[in-house]
């Protein structure tokens, strides 16, 4: 049965903490770890795209990497693309993140492969076998992106809009349930920072969440959505016409 969220976190305490998934107990980490937020409820929908707003530091960074386990949730109950974050152990990450997509302010590109190379690696890395189908897929999501004639340059040939495009097509390769972008126009001029703000609304209109961290206030007024503000340790929903005036 097809879950009714694709984020789901109740009761949830983040932490700042020097080890995750390692050896020592939750509560020796708990102890050693600085605690980002409290008292955590949030749940997202299938095709929702929700903003995650506040000031630097606020903690918006920290639950996204709660969401795509790079920080173990050890307070509170979480749940993301069907996978319980609290029991989730090291080796299920890389089958969580079949699941997600994650979209980085910095790219994280293989600089030494062409865009086609980029995404081959990652289906190959994630159990994708059949040539025919990887190549189908890449054209997919190339096309999706509008890169398609662009799938032999080189990252550094690309410009910095065409650079998040294909990172945007990497995570899109293994249709997930959620995006999860971090600051994913940071980097960007306005104009092309718009056309990646279209490229989320139609991923979003084709049933795959998107949870992105964002302090543009131009492209929250020009693309209205749920937003959460984060301020003081917690978060709570606020309503974005107001708050922007």
């Amino acid at each position: 049965m097809e879950e009714k969220y694709v984020v789901e976190l109740e009761g949830v305490t983040l932490y700042h903490a020097d080890s995750t998934f390692g050896r020592r107990s939750a509560a020796k980490r708990i102890r050693e770890g600085e605690m980002v937020l409290s008292g955590v409820d949030l749940r997202v929908a299938p095709g929702e795209f929700v903003y995650l707003i506040g000031r630097v530091g606020s903690g918006k960074s920290t639950l996204l990497k709660t969401l795509y386990a790079e920080v173990q949730l050890l307070v509170g109950k979480g749940r993301i693309a069907g996978f319980d974050l609290q029991l989730l152990r090291r080796r299920d990450i890389p089958y969580l993140r079949r699941k997600i997509g994650i979209v980085f302010q910095d790219y994280q590109l293989l600089t030494d492969r062409n865009v086609f190379m980029n995404l081959h690696y990652v289906l190959k890395a994630t159990g994708w076998k059949r040539e025919s189908e990887i190549r189908e897929r890449i054209d997919t999501v190339l096309e999706l992106v509008s890169l398609s004639a662009k799938s032999y340059k080189m990252p550094y040939e690309l410009s910095g809009g065409e650079q998040q495009r294909l990172v945007i097509a990497r995570a899109l390769l293994n249709d997930p349930q959620v995006l999860l972008a971090d600051e994913p126009t940071g980097n960007l001029d306005p104009v092309t920072a718009d056309g990646i703000m279209r490229l989320f609304r139609q991923i979003a209109e084709r049933g795959c969440a998107v949870v992105m961290s964002t302090h543009n206030t131009a492209l929250i007024e020009n693309y209205p959505a749920r937003a959460i503000l984060f301020a003081q340790g917690r978060i709570r929903e606020v309503d974005l016409a107001a708050e922007l005036g």
